[in-house]
């Protein structure tokens, strides 16, 4: 009877064997390979699955594709998308898009774990929205979506003993999807405490790791969404053959024209449509916006984690701030104090600490079809960034110095208002 049992359940007891010690094992079996044509998909598909997984990101960046950090405004798609001109134009580079709808500097953090390596005295464009700095900072749902166990186990199986490791630990335990496994959960816990990991810790997570990094391997890249493709495509037929900055402004001109013929606020007709025209009726959107505040959020220490990550691998990045539409501003009640002294906090924590490559758009929210909508850049909004993007991508530049203090971790700077900045900032002349 036993050997009879054996015989039936055996291979498949083997098989078993065979394919969990593939996933543990250090060795990668997977294919290394990734054509030029899944690469392209790969960087404009905004898929939740590459920004959490590691294979297709590290392949596409180190076939010199360059890594754009940012959220929901990579999708909005027009002729003069970066991704649009980069392929038009044959740059020197490829944007890889990384960041969607609900990603914000917790994540951004995350997702720079497993490309390291892609990093590393390399450059990098990073896209800072206002709106991120509300006072409960990232949304736990948005961040749980993008979740990834693979880069949490990337990070501690590095993990040191200083103030950015101790500071993501704490504010990845309070976020729900840390509890998705119990044995990180815990390591997570020594790790917020100062503590070292225990051998058996350190065992699972590499072999956690091995077994992630596997998975990815062998299924990453697999039924990529080609829609946005399709549309970089269609949007750089709309281009001139040769690059000429006044025929693309009188273009991007007239595309918006035609496409904002509906609505006061100059937005897309299409997106008023379908986002706003039945909420303004309702008459609750006037003034709703007049008590909002970026000033106090513990978003400023999740984007200092961004900034500590990018001085350890010397990365060279770019930063870009974008206006608001000042139409939407004016209706909605939002402080145009506030989002000046918002701008002030943003400029000390990047250029006292040496990063000093800003794209500061924030007084461009009234120029005629700079916004697609009511907080993204569209159209001459893209060519504006592409006019200091192009140039840092395309050319040598010097290398920065960067000297990043562990204050911007504290609750005193998340919670800095206007008086007590003006007394930081003195302290840096």
């Amino acid at each position: 009877m036993a050997k009879r049992l054996l015989r039936i359940f055996g291979p498949l007891i083997l098989a078993a064997i065979l394919v969990f010690a593939v996933l543990v094992s250090p060795v990668t079996f997977g294919f290394k390979h990734m054509s030029a044509a899944k690469e392209r998909q790969a960087a404009v598909s905004l898929s939740p699955n590459i920004l959490r997984g590691k294979h297709v990101k590290e392949a596409a960046l180190g076939d010199g594709y360059v890594p754009f950090f940012g959220s929901s405004e990579w999708s909005r798609i027009d002729p003069m998308h970066p991704s649009v001109l980069a392929q038009k134009y044959h740059r020197d580079y490829r944007p890889f898009l990384l960041g969607a709808r609900g990603t914000q500097s917790l994540t951004q953090f995350f997702v720079m774990q497993n490309i390291q390596s892609q990093l590393r005295n390399k450059k990098a464009v990073f896209f800072i929205s206002p709106q991120w700095f509300v006072k409960g900072g990232t949304r736990k749902d948005a961040f749980g979506f993008y979740y990834s166990q693979l880069q949490t186990s990337e990070w501690l199986s590095h993990y040191r003993h200083d103030a950015i490791d101790q500071y993501a630990a704490k504010r990845l335990l309070q976020m729900p999807a840390a509890k998705s496994d119990h044995f990180i959960n815990t390591a997570l816990q020594q790790v917020a405490s100062g503590k070292a990991l225990t051998g058996y810790q350190r065992f699972y997570l590499q072999s956690r790791k091995n077994m992630l990094t596997q998975e990815d391997q062998f299924f990453s890249g697999i039924n990529l969404p080609s829609r946005n493709l399709a549309r970089v495509d269609q949007q750089a037929q709309k281009l001139p053959t040769h690059y000429s900055y006044s025929a693309l402004d009188s273009l991007a001109g007239r595309i918006g024209k035609a496409q904002t013929g509906n609505n006061s606020f100059h937005i897309s007709d299409q997106f008023y449509n379908h986002g706003l025209k039945q909420e303004l009726k309702k008459g609750k959107l006037k003034n709703f916006q007049k008590n909002l505040s970026y000033l106090k959020s513990p978003e400023y220490s999740d984007f200092q984690l961004c900034l500590d990550q990018f001085a350890r691998l010397n990365t060279n990045v770019l930063f870009i701030i974008p206006p608001i539409n000042q139409k939407w501003q004016e209706y909605t009640g939002l402080s145009p104090e506030m989002l000046r002294q918002f701008d002030r906090k943003i400029h000390y924590q990047l250029e006292s600490q040496g990063f000093h490559n800003i794209v500061d758009l924030s007084d461009k929210g009234n120029v005629p079809y700079f916004m697609t909508d009511t907080i993204h850049p569209g159209w001459r909004g893209w060519l504006a960034i592409d006019q200091r993007v192009n140039p840092f991508l395309s050319q040598r530049q010097t290398q920065p110095h960067y000297d990043v203090s562990d204050k911007f971790y504290s609750k005193a700077w998340q919670q800095l208002g206007p008086s007590q900045l003006s007394q930081y900032e003195q302290t840096t002349k």
